[in-house]
Formats: structure tokens, C-alpha cells, sequence
């Protein structure tokens, strides 16, 4: 597809609602996209993507950021190397640095090839020096992974997942996009971390990135993948939401709104888990959990405990069942045991304490499929 440009000067597009509404946010969030940061952009050549890279170019004047992108060609289908010179193109007529990589081999179902992408933007956001690397999910998205996480159990934490910020790679410096988001402060600032993945347009439904490319004339790359039912989200797109319209016209925005409020009320827990930790920390250190102390509260605390303890510890995020299970194994009465985690890292237990062991550095760290937000 060749690229469609604005015939008129930057200085005299249009300043839309859509911009109105983004700068204001970013305003009232000043630790998303803070000013004079360097950012890198994903860039898909989908309308989201293009309506987010647009958005922030025409409001770099007023934050003074310097804009790079980035595409990930994943090599499933013809025709796609093609796509990424075309948006390459595009961006160059600009006045846009844009960097492509092209995978070895094509990923085989949706976690590898989103492990493969953050895997890639870690790498290139370390060597451009960027802090934040930011995406085009929009309210269509959280809505969508909302209703994935519940039909798979998550935890009630996980039902806010696609947060406004989270970080890019695990506290350790390993697993790129493995890592759990994190909340944020009420200033909208994440858990401090070298590279935070950023989504500012969470607040924007599909059918506005849609219309605010049509209206700016800005060319989108359709990716006949994003209408196979062979992938779990596309199912839940094309099947499942539209039937919840029928039903109850609004259900799209009234579950983001849901993953909103979640995440903002959840913030208040957040801040005070690693305190209640802190005081449960066995002699072993930051690893070590006392089992006594953590099976004195109440079942949901010990849930909220557990779930927080194994996340900022190891990245372990289990799913509802799967912590129940461990709550139930860690009961008054119950012996001592073990549990094998995601990557390599195990969790071990006697009368006293809670152990957690990172994987040994000579093994390649076990995996398992991860939850796919895309």
C-alpha cells in the first residue's frame, strides 16, 4: 500500500477532541510520557498504531519529545516485508527515524510472537538510550483482555491488566515482557524501572483511532491475520463481544471502564503489600516468606500476600486457581513441599518458611505460555 500524505502543513492540521483529550491526560499523568523524553513507538502500521504515532507527533511541540519507531515483521504472511518498506517509507516522509526487525523464523502462536516483539523492543529501546516505549492499545483492548483473563481465572488483579504502565523487563534484567504490570501512583507515575512500556490511549476506543485516521488521511496497513479465528483475541472480537453489543449496547466501554476502576482501586493495596511483606520477610532475606506469620491473616490476604510476594520477587504470576491450590498446600497441619514455576524458578517450603530459587544460571529458564494481551 502506498503511503497517503497530508497535503497540508503540519502547522495547520487540525487540533481534534482526540488531541484535546490525549494532552490532557498526559498533563494530569505528567510520568507517562514526561517531557523532553525519548520514546520509542510500536509501530504495527494498523489504524491504533498510526492514530497513537500521529497523536504524538502533532503533541511534541508542546512536550518536546523525540520520537523514534520501531515495526516487528513477523514474517507469517506474503506480502508482509513489503508492508514494513512501505511504512518505512511513510515515516521517512515524516521526518520519522523508524527501525524494522524481521524474525528468523515465523513465531508460532500468539505469546511467542508477543514475547518476540517486547523481546526486540527491549533490545533496541537499551541501545537508543529510550526509557519508554509506548503502544496503541486502546479501550477495545482492555475489554478484550478482560474477558480472556476471566474465562481463564486470573486472579482479581489480573482482570486490570493492560495498565497505563508497566515494566518492560523483570526486576532482574531478564524475561523481556515477561514481567507483570505494576500500578500506578495517583499522579499516574509506575514502580520506578529503567524501561516502562506505556499505553496513553486506554481512554480511546477503536471506532476513534478509526475515524482520526480517515480524517487525517493516514495510510493503515490491514493485516488479514487480525481476522483469522485460529487466534484466541480475534475470537473473542468478532464472536463474543459483538454478541454482548446485541445484548447490551455500550458492553465494550463499560468493561474497560470495569479495568479502569480496578486498577485505581487496587493502587491503595499496592502501595501497602510491600510494607506487610517487609515485615513478613524471613531471616533469609527478600526470598524467604515466614509461613507462620503469612497463615495468620485471612484467606484473602494470604491470597494478596502470595500473589504480590511472588511477583516483585520472581515475576511469578499464577493464576487463581493455580494460588489457591498453594494457599490450601500452606495450611496449619500441612508438611512441608514444593511447587516448579514458569521459567525455571522454584518455590519450597517447611514448617517455618517459604522459599523461593531462582533457576540455575547454566540452564535455559523453563517456559510455559504466558497470557497474551497483544
Amino acid at each position: 500500500m502506498t503511503a497517503i500524505l497530508p497535503s497540508e502543513p503540519p502547522e495547520a492540521r487540525p487540533w481534534s477532541p482526540l488531541h484535546e483529550r490525549l494532552h490532557r491526560e498526559l498533563r494530569r499523568r505528567p510520568a507517562l510520557l514526561p517531557a523532553g523524553e525519548q520514546l520509542l513507538l510500536a509501530v504495527s502500521g494498523g489504524q491504533d498504531s498510526m492514530a497513537l504515532t500521529q497523536l504524538l507527533l502533532d503533541l511534541r511541540r508542546l512536550h518536546g519529545w523525540t520520537l523514534l519507531l520501531w515495526h516487528g515483521d513477523h514474517g507469517w504472511r506474503s506480502g508482509s516485508a513489503a508492508q514494513a518498506e512501505d511504512l518505512h517509507h511513510w515515516a521517512v516522509a515524516a521526518g520519522l527515524e523508524m527501525r524494522i526487525d524481521r524474525a528468523v523464523t515465523g513465531a508460532c502462536s500468539e505469546a511467542e510472537a508477543r514475547r518476540w516483539r517486547y523481546e526486540r523492543l527491549a533490545h533496541q529501546a537499551a541501545a537508543l538510550g529510550c526509557r519508554r516505549v509506548v503502544t496503541g492499545h486502546t479501550a477495545d483492548d482492555r475489554a478484550e483482555t478482560l474477558l480472556l483473563h476471566l474465562a481463564r481465572g486470573a486472579h482479581i488483579r489480573g482482570l486490570s491488566s493492560l495498565r497505563r504502565s508497566r515494566p518492560l523487563v523483570s526486576a532482574a534484567g531478564l524475561v523481556p515482557c515477561a514481567a507483570p504490570d505494576l500500578p500506578a501512583t495517583d499522579s499516574g507515575s509506575a514502580i520506578p524501572d529503567p524501561l516502562l512500556l506505556v499505553r496513553p490511549l486506554l481512554g480511546v476506543s477503536r471506532a476513534e483511532t478509526g475515524a482520526f485516521c480517515a480524517n487525517r488521511l493516514l495510510p493503515v496497513w490491514l493485516d488479514p491475520s487480525n481476522e483469522s479465528l485460529d487466534f484466541s483475541r480475534n475470537r473473542v472480537r468478532h464472536q463474543v463481544l459483538p454478541v454482548l453489543e446485541e445484548l447490551h449496547p455500550g458492553a465494550s466501554r463499560r468493561l474497560a471502564a470495569l479495568s479502569e476502576r480496578l486498577e485505581e482501586e487496587g493502587h491503595p493495596l499496592e502501595e501497602l503489600l510491600p510494607l506487610a511483606l517487609g515485615a513478613l520477610q524471613s531471616k533469609t532475606g527478600a526470598l524467604g516468606l515466614q509461613r507462620q506469620g503469612l497463615m495468620a491473616v485471612s484467606a484473602a490476604s494470604q491470597r494478596q500476600l502470595l500473589a504480590a510476594w511472588l511477583r516483585l520477587q520472581g515475576g511469578q504470576a499464577l493464576a487463581a486457581l493455580e494460588l489457591e491450590d498453594l494457599r490450601q498446600r500452606l495450611q496449619a497441619g500441612a508438611g512441608p513441599g514444593s511447587l516448579d514455576l514458569p521459567r525455571g524458578w522454584r518455590l519450597s517450603w517447611d514448617r517455618m518458611e517459604l522459599r523461593l530459587q531462582p533457576p540455575p544460571a547454566e540452564r535455559r529458564p523453563a517456559s510455559r505460555p504466558e497470557q497474551s494481551e497483544d
